[in-house]
């Protein structure tokens, strides 16, 4: 990681300005044959000529260690010219200053202690966020370490310290750990982990989106709701049975959610060769679906039972929901389960709350605001939880190994989380999702 690299930190379009960003040790002295460098953090208008080009470029530096990359840091913004760009690049190339890899700048502010695991994955995301929730999320994660981190560091420091002191020494010293103070003393940290488990679990779902597909019965207003949380008239509706006869897919943001939308076409028999294909496709919709809703007209008596054969494999991922709720009950029914909507008039308030109490543990969006959310750290948050939880399980007069040894494993899943335990193999996962300039 210490020969200079180069990228486009824009994309190669054409456009107004293309940035091409170089990171790497003595770049002042290594890039003197293309250009003088302006004083550091002053923007320096220069001319770039190389190989039968002269380019007048915006240059800015950045010594390290006060950079983004804690190295020798230059900005070059260019004329937006795909080629241009790429034929600087390939400039640089000869001065020795290599392509870099997905995300190696900011792997490089990580190595060089600019900013933790934590902070690079919250750039990701923003990097790649498609909602609005999304980049709030990102932009929450995207500042300092969480505060209950560093809490935790605080609160297991003594605790960790005592019990290897009483594996080492405790027979010669006669020291030895006090269960119950230690449980009554980290209690509070081991449910304040509890709580950071649930935020967390939401904030994946927020991060990841939510995969939902509409099934029902022809007619049953399917695709009215698939435009109304789309916010566009993305699927045509009719009063005839069978318009859809495809898959339609759309991403969307609706109540603060992040969803990926699935309409198809009405369950039911038919000779129509084509509808058949479509009806055909939905099992595998609901497959990867991450909820299905089963659209039931508030004035049927009951679901189609053709379409309950079909769900049936499904049952632990199915909602059922009452649509045409302003058509009203058919008289003297009994009442009928799941959220009543409309979404031919837009009353879909109690679908909100039923996705909220689904995914986010009836938590507002906002709420996990500066949660943990990728996989990698959900999956690091389980595993810290069920280390404290261990711990409680453990009694008086047991072997002081069994304490120090959870309380080790807390501390070094603390390590993993912010990237102070770098595991190649677990930089090597979180990089590959960078763009070359970041």
């Amino acid at each position: 990681m210490s020969d200079p690299i180069c990228a486009p930190a824009t994309p190669l379009l054409p456009s107004a300005v293309a940035v091409v960003r170089v990171s790497g040790a003595g770049l002042g002295v290594r890039l003197l044959p293309l250009v003088a460098l302006p004083a550091p953090r002053q923007a320096g208008l220069r001319t770039l000529a190389w190989d039968g080009y002269r380019e007048r470029a915006l240059v800015l530096f950045f010594p390290g260690p006060r950079s983004y990359t804690g190295e020798d840091l230059v900005e070059f913004q260019l004329h937006g010219n795909p080629l241009l760009v790429k034929r600087f690049l390939e400039q640089l190339g000869r001065m020795g200053i290599r392509l870099a890899e997905p995300g190696e700048f900011t792997r490089r502010a990580l190595l060089n202690g600019k900013q933790s695991l934590l902070e690079a994955e919250a750039l990701r995301d923003l990097v790649n966020a498609a909602t609005d929730t999304q980049v709030r999320q990102a932009q929450a994660r995207a500042g300092a370490l969480p505060a209950w981190v560093a809490h935790a560091r605080s609160a297991l420091a003594p605790w960790l310290a005592r019990a290897e002191a009483s594996v080492d020494y405790g027979e010669d010293e006669g020291i030895s750990l006090d269960l119950h103070a230690l449980h009554r003393e980290l209690g509070p940290l081991k449910d304040l982990f509890h709580v950071e488990q649930g935020r967390a679990s939401a904030a994946g779902w927020l991060l990841d989106g939510i995969r939902i597909a509409l099934v029902g019965r022809p007619n049953a207003g399917k695709s009215t709701l698939f435009n109304a949380l789309a916010g566009a008239d993305r699927a045509i509706v009719t009063d005839l049975p069978g318009t859809t006869r495809d898959v339609l897919e759309v991403r969307a943001q609706w109540a603060g959610l992040p969803l990926f939308l699935f309409d198809t076409a009405g369950l039911r028999h038919s000779e129509d060769p084509v509808e058949r294909l479509g009806v055909a496709r939905v099992r595998g919709v609901l497959e990867q679906a991450d909820l299905i809703l089963h659209l039931v007209p508030l004035p049927d008596p009951a679901p189609d039972s053709g379409v309950l054969d079909r769900l049936a494999p499904f049952a632990a991922k199915v909602l059922t929901v009452r649509n045409q709720a302003d058509l009203g009950p058919p008289p003297g029914s009994a009442p009928a389960a799941g959220p009543r909507v409309s979404a031919l008039t837009g009353d879909l308030e109690p679908l909100a709350e039923a996705l909220r109490e689904r995914f986010l543990g009836g938590l507002a969006p906002d709420a996990c605001l500066g949660a943990l959310a990728t996989r990698r750290q959900r999956e690091l948050l389980d595993e810290l939880v069920a280390q404290m939880d261990l711990l409680y399980l453990l009694e008086p007069g047991m072997p002081p190994e069994l304490a120090a040894s959870a309380l080790q494993g807390a501390w070094g899943l603390l390590a993993r989380l912010t990237g102070e335990d770098r595991a190649e193999s677990s930089l090597d996962q979180v990089f590959s999702g960078f763009c070359l300039g970041k």
